[in-house]
């Protein structure tokens, strides 16, 4: 496939979609599955389904332990074994779809580069990778870029390997096709696709210090350059969408803007460059009946309102490390968003009964009247241990049917003046 350059996209020249024709929505689910998507749906229109919705995203660490605490299989998978509620999936979203190409390798790390140009040293003893260098290490470099083309089919339906799928807590290569994937999920799970925004994609393209130094220096090239992001993975979205052809149930968009106390940037500055091509996700997403979550790590509570206004359907992970409490965000916003997360896996790690115990039947309060997904404030790490987790699961199926019983942590969730 030829390059791409980061502007309007010509769709005649892409063949992006299945070569199938969409399928009916509960074609090859299981009663359980479309039970869950009943119950998920329900929950984030803002209705009480007959019990909260519960689902997370797992460290490889975390699922070792888990296994050997509670004498589980090598193969036992924490979603199948919970029955959990929800599950996402992750195309190919590299700017320039390529091997890995190693650098180093050892029994016990290896430093690659990938196809976001991101030089990343995993040791595998370690949950996450270290970003070390970028190909595109200048501004000049950035503005030049030329991405390989968002509907490239290899990116849906063909194996290789992907940054985002490949490199995290875990380390894989040559992940397989995305629609496989979606395929093999859907007769039990709600599943939903994913892309990122322009805020995810700066990231692992060119660091974070980078790309606040350069929104600092040239705001409105870099402006420039952010609505090119943004289109490009608009596009990259849409092409997604058809390419699940009737598969998918909704779509997540990752976009981490935020640390501990507020935006990386001015929300001005999010206002202008960030915000439009979010709510064109969105809108893309609706017009194709699927509602979305957006993942935002840190402190976002200064965007609340605008994602309100472009019609998020639900907010992740709502960090509590970040000051971000779901029971006093309903309070505040009411039922014009719903939320997903906030957990607090500090708690969690503690393996403290009576302490989780509070945590989790107090949270439970936020999803009076729906608009609430039971997680974790981020993701379930290796801290936390297996017999802990399986007594969370036990405390929300117990507590988390509708009418919700909380007992001593009910709370009336009154408005805010």
């Amino acid at each position: 496939m030829t390059s791409s350059a980061l502007g309007p996209f010509d769709r005649s020249s892409r063949a992006c979609g299945s070569d199938h024709p969409p399928l009916p929505a509960d074609s090859g689910r299981k009663e359980g599955a479309l039970r869950k998507l009943e119950r998920l749906n329900a929950a984030l229109r803002h209705r009480e389904p007959d019990r909260v919705p519960i689902s997370d995203f797992f460290w490889g660490g975390f699922v070792a332990r888990w296994r050997q605490e509670l004498g589980l299989p090598d193969d036992a998978d924490p979603y199948y074994h919970y029955d959990l509620d929800w599950i996402s999936t992750v195309p190919n979203m590299d700017p320039w779809i390529r091997a890995f190409e190693t650098l180093r390798e050892t029994p016990e790390e290896v430093v690659v580069k990938t196809g976001f140009g991101a030089v990343l040293h995993k040791r595998f003893e370690f949950p996450m990778p270290e970003m070390r260098a970028w190909e595109t290490d200048t501004f000049d470099k950035l503005e030049r870029a030329e991405f390989d083309d968002p509907g490239d089919r290899r990116r849906f339906f063909e194996s290789g390997d992907n940054q985002i799928a490949g490199v995290g807590d875990g380390f894989q290569r040559n992940s397989p096709p995305w629609i496989e994937t979606v395929r093999s999920l859907r007769p039990d799970f709600p599943v939903y696709g994913s892309v990122i925004e322009a805020s995810e994609c700066l990231t692992r393209l060119i660091g974070q210090e980078n790309a606040m130094l350069w929104m600092a220096e040239h705001p409105q090239r870099m402006g420039t350059v952010i609505h090119r992001l943004g289109a490009f993975y608009l596009e990259l979205a849409r092409c997604e969408i058809e390419a699940g052809a009737g598969l998918l149930d909704g779509l997540v968009i990752w976009g981490d803007v935020a640390y501990k106390k507020s935006t990386f940037m001015s929300p001005a500055y999010w206002r202008e460059y960030f915000k439009p091509w979010v709510a064109r996700m969105v809108q893309l997403a609706h017009a194709h009946g699927l509602p979305v979550i957006y993942h935002g790590c840190g402190n976002v509570q200064a965007l609340f309102p605008d994602f309100i206004e472009i019609g998020l359907d639900a907010v992740n992970p709502l960090e509590v490390k970040a000051g971000l409490d779901a029971v006093e965000l309903r309070r505040r916003y009411g039922h014009r968003i719903g939320f997903c997360g906030n957990s607090d896996i500090q708690i969690w790690e503690t393996g403290d009964r009576q302490a989780i115990r509070r945590e989790v039947l107090r949270k439970l309060n936020a999803a009076k009247g729906g608009g609430f997904i039971f997680q974790s404030d981020h993701s379930v790490t290796s801290s936390v241990s297996g017999r802990t987790y399986d007594a969370i699961v036990q405390l929300v199926r117990r507590h988390g049917v509708y009418p919700l019983q909380l007992g001593e942590f009910d709370e009336t969730m009154e408005a805010t003046p």
